[in-house]
Parts: C-alpha cells; sequence; structure tokens
C-alpha cells in the first residue's frame, strides 16, 4: 500500500499536492474518520495516478465513499479537456452506467405492511436477479438489441414499459446520442441478449423503502416525498454487456498508449485521446452500452410496477407510479463548465461512483425541479438507510457537478464472507423489519450492512462541504438482492 502525501484543507476537504510529474493536485472530500478508514487501501495512491492523465483540468477529485477500484478509485471524478485530454475506460469502469432509479408510489407503509413478503417474492419473480440473470423482456434478436444500444429508455418506452414523460425525469433522457452500435463487438452483444430487464449481482438490488424522515419539505415535495409514503429503488446497470465493451476496449487502449505514445504510472489507467479514432470509438460504444443500462432499468422499473399493482390490487391511477429521477454512476460525458474563469466550456468528465448533482435552473436540472436543484440519490445498506439529497452551485465550482454515489465498502467481499460466517443475516434482517429475498446466502454475506461505510456519514461529508443538499431519509423494508 503506497504512502501518499495529504494535507487538510478544511473540516471535509483534503488535498494531495501537486508532485512528481502530478498535472494536477488531488482533492478528497472525506471527514477525519472516514479519512481513517479511506488510508487502508490504495485508493489515495488511485487518486495520485488519476492526477496523471493529460488533460487533466483542475483536480483529481474523490468523494468520501472511495475505496479502490480498477485504475481510477470508485468515488472518482476527473474532468479532461477535449482537445488535449484522454478518455480511460478506467474512469467508467466494468459496469457502465450503472445508477440508480427512485420511483414513489401513493401508497403508505401501513397500506403494505401487512403484505410485505409477498410484495417482495413477486418483485423477486418480476426482476430476475444474480450472476448470468436472464429473463426480462426475453431474448432479443439482432435488430432489437441493436434499437436499445441506440435508442436507450425510449425503446423500452415504444415497446410498453413506462410512459413518454419518464425521460424527462433520467439524467440525458436516457439516451447518449453519440451511441454507435455498430462498434459494440459480437461477444458483448451475445452476453446482453436475453439481458434486459434483469438486476444482475453483487450490490445490485431493488428496493422498497420507507419515507423515514424529511430534511427539507419544500424539496421533498417538488419530488413527490412524503412521510412514511413508499418508494422502490432500482441499482443496476449494462450488466453482461457492459462489461465486455469495458474489456474489449482495454486492448484497444494498450495499443492506444504505446501509438501515442502515452505514459501512465499505472497500465490499468490505460487510455486514448478523446480526439484520436480510438478514444471516439470508446466513447461511442460506451454510449451505447449506458443506454443499454437505461432501457434495463425502464423495463425493471415497469415490471416491479406491474407486481406492486397484482399483490395489493390496484390500478395504475391508484399505484400512483411515477419516476422521481435515474442517475448515472459509472459514464464519461461531455459537460458545459467554467474553466480558469471561461464559462461554458466542454469538458469530458469521467465519473466512476460518482453522482452527477446539478444546481437549481441549471438547464439541464428537469423542468419541475429548478427550483430545488437535480435529484442525487444516494443508496446505503441493505440493512440501514439511503438518503435523497438535491445538487448545488457549489458543486459546480468544486466537483464539476458531481457528488458521491453510496456508502462505499470497508471490507472486500472475501473478507465480508469470513466476518458474516455462523451469522443468519436473512433472520437479523426480518428481525429489524426488512424482507430480503437472494438468489443465495453467499450474496447476503458479500452483501452485508458491516461491509459497508455508514452512508450517514458519506452524505454529512456532501452536505458539510456543500456540494449537495439532504431532502430525505429512506429505509429498507423489503429488499431484492442478486
Amino acid at each position: 500500500m503506497a504512502s501518499v502525501k495529504i494535507q487538510r484543507v478544511s473540516d471535509y476537504e483534503w488535498r494531495i499536492p501537486k508532485e512528481d510529474g502530478m498535472l494536477v493536485p488531488g482533492t478528497v472530500f472525506a471527514s477525519d474518520a472516514l479519512m481513517e478508514s479511506i488510508r487502508y487501501d490504495n485508493s489515495l495512491a488511485q487518486v495520485k495516478n488519476v492526477a496523471y492523465l493529460p488533460g487533466i483540468i483542475q483536480h483529481a477529485i474523490a468523494m468520501p465513499d472511495i475505496h479502490e477500484g480498477y485504475g481510477f478509485p470508485i468515488g472518482g471524478v476527473a474532468a479532461m479537456r477535449t482537445d488535449t485530454g484522454v478518455v480511460s475506460p478506467g474512469g467508467v469502469g466494468y459496469d457502465i452506467n450503472c445508477g440508480v432509479r427512485l420511483v414513489s408510489t401513493a401508497l403508505a407503509y401501513e397500506d403494505v405492511k401487512p403484505r410485505l413478503k409477498d410484495l417482495v417474492a413477486a418483485l423477486y419473480r418480476a426482476v430476475p436477479s444474480g450472476v448470468g440473470s436472464k429473463g426480462g423482456v426475453g431474448k432479443l434478436s439482432q435488430s432489437d438489441l441493436l434499437r436499445v444500444l441506440k435508442d436507450g429508455a425510449g425503446w423500452a418506452i415504444a415497446h410498453g414499459y413506462g410512459a413518454q414523460e419518464d425521460l424527462q425525469y433520467s439524467e440525458e433522457r436516457g439516451c447518449l446520442k453519440n451511441a454507435d452500435p455498430e462498434l459494440v463487438s459480437e461477444r458483448a452483444l451475445a452476453r446482453g441478449a436475453d439481458q434486459v430487464g434483469t438486476l444482475g449481482s453483487g450490490n445490485h438490488f431493488l428496493e422498497l423503502d420507507r419515507v423515514a424522515e424529511i430534511y427539507d419539505t419544500t424539496a421533498a415535495e417538488a419530488l413527490g416525498l412524503r412521510q412514511d409514503g413508499v418508494v422502490y429503488a432500482i441499482h443496476s446497470g449494462s450488466r453482461g454487456l457492459g462489461h465486455q465493451v469495458c474489456d474489449d476496449f482495454l486492448r484497444v487502449m494498450d495499443r492506444a498508449m504505446r501509438k501515442y505514445d502515452i505514459h501512465v504510472p499505472d497500465r490499468q489507467l490505460a487510455c486514448a485521446p478523446i480526439q484520436s479514432p480510438e478514444g471516439q470509438e470508446y466513447l461511442a460504444a460506451m454510449a451505447a452500452a449506458a443506454n443499454f443500462a437505461w432501457a434495463n432499468r425502464q423495463v425493471m422499473m415497469a415490471n416491479a410496477a406491474d407486481a406492486i399493482m397484482q399483490v395489493m390490487k390496484l390500478s395504475p391511477k391508484a399505484l400512483g407510479r411515477r419516476l422521481i429521477y435515474d442517475v448515472c454512476h459509472n459514464i464519461a460525458k461531455f459537460e458545459k463548465h467554467q474553466v480558469d474563469g471561461q464559462k461554458d466550456v466542454t469538458v469530458c468528465v469521467h465519473r466512476k461512483g460518482a453522482t452527477r448533482a446539478y444546481p437549481p435552473h441549471h438547464p439541464l436540472t428537469p423542468a419541475a425541479y429548478q427550483d430545488i436543484g437535480q435529484p442525487v440519490l444516494i443508496p446505503g445498506d441493505m440493512g440501514r438507510y439511503s438518503f435523497v439529497l438535491v445538487g448545488s452551485e457549489r458543486a459546480m465550482q468544486e466537483s464539476f457537478g458531481s457528488s458521491c454515489h453510496g456508502a462505499g465498502r470497508v471490507m472486500s467481499r472475501s473478507k465480508a464472507m469470513k466476518v458474516g460466517q455462523g451469522r443468519h443475516l436473512r433472520d437479523e434482517l426480518e428481525s429489524a423489519g426488512i424482507i430480503v429475498m437472494a438468489k443465495d446466502g453467499r450474496t447476503l454475506m458479500e452483501e452485508m450492512p458491516d461491509a459497508y461505510k455508514d452512508v450517514n456519514a458519506v452524505v454529512d461529508v456532501m452536505a458539510g462541504a456543500g456540494l449537495s443538499k439532504k431532502v430525505a431519509k429512506l429505509v429498507p423494508i423489503g429488499v431484492v438482492k442478486g
């Protein structure tokens, strides 16, 4: 584990000074307590490594949920100049456009409490989960799959999964327009053909939550959140297709590094100039995988609503399903930011385990949220709580409009398995009022609440640093895990 020099800037901000060929300094948002846990892996060294990437602007950033990842730390943000900068698959990750979608309903906790086990069982059947899970919409033809990669959530809506208005409550309206499905390999297409509408494994989940606490009544009302109301959240991404796209282009980038004479301190940061053929092709293939993820979450949202209506014997109107927002966690996108005092400069922002957090009155914040800011959805673990926040102007100034994305692991999956031996996690959670269904007991062990930081501490850093503002706390009442 490399030793990294780091200096306190304020109660919630730390600086890795520019040295040893770094092009910019590193910035880490964390409290004293979180910094103690962050020091135990190589994530700070990874922040420093990102600062060597050609064309990086201002600083390499890490959020308080930071932990070691592939190349970039999970919880990392970096913005690149479009003329001299690079794009790195390690700055997006294997699960391209892994993200969270939060949906409100007209139901109250007291309505669902007597039927909770039936609801979770119905959701488990409606949304296939687990390693290699298949089902959802069934196996797509090649032409349909290519349309998914081109149209994203719009494809799902055109096929009866949700409503057209859902698009305005999704980042990028559920579709990156620069997607080129022809750049997605046959192997990636084969892996994704029967996975639209499936949850996957690991930290992915479908969760029923109760609104437990409201901190900002005006923002909560705008978002459709009310005390003891029931919402559901979906955390998933581009499944095997996105994983394969990343794998394919890491090999491309390895060759590109030699071709363009790019030198970085870690091969996992393999990259190519944004304007190069390799860089443009990766961005177009990544966008296709991102569109797959949006379609995937759109389908799961609709199928989950159908399952709830069936159990509760409700009409769509009585359920009152409304998409609050859908955010990306792992993506590289062209956005306009202030750079060196110049406004509206187009840059390529890598967010890996980080969430866009645009402020009130930003042109890309949905019209219904113009007065409060873009929703920022921060899931915790299946035993404690999650949070809804909104973006801020300070985030635009300090983090390229970015916030944290979750709790962040403090245990590897193998360590969690050792710690969890002999425990009956399903029973523990049920005694706390949380009904859980999973493909196998191993997943529950790997995803045990103890394996994660306390997301309340993470969110408090974001609020304390002014990067986002707390709106509501959600507590899990039913969980489907992969």
